[in-house]
């Protein structure tokens, strides 16, 4: 019910300057997928369909080079944190180096994140 409710809602909703939406992909899901889905998108307070469409769409516009540029952002945050004792002469342990690693690959995005945004500022104080 709370489906269909959403889902009226999101018809009603008057969409002014965009193109009509003409064309539908169909996709077939088990129950217990379908289930997964209709969670994610009632969390989110949307319908299913304009959630999946959003995923889509974000997904194929996706910029490669975001990724590239994550993991390069991310090799620099492991170099520098292993050169800095190397260069001070402490011992690095396997352990260490293996935290370091965990917590680089959790930080990484936010951290090319920020750079883009570094760099956002610096080209529009420039101009």
């Amino acid at each position: 019910m709370a489906e269909a409710i959403l889902d009226m809602q999101e018809r009603l909703r008057q969409r002014i300057g965009r193109p009509s939406r003409v064309r539908s992909i169909a996709i077939r899901f088990t129950e217990d997928e379908a289930r997964e889905l209709e969670d994610v998108a009632s969390a989110q307070g949307t319908t299913v369909r304009e959630w999946a469409r959003e995923f889509l769409l974000r997904e194929a516009r996706r910029d490669d080079a975001d990724a590239l540029f994550t993991e390069l952002v991310a090799t620099r945050m492991l170099m520098v944190n292993l050169f800095k004792p190397l260069i001070t002469g402490k011992p690095v342990s396997p352990e260490w180096v293996t935290e370091v690693m965990a917590a680089v690959r959790k930080e990484k995005r936010k951290a090319a994140q920020e750079v883009r945004r570094q760099y956002s500022e610096e080209n529009a104080g420039g101009r």
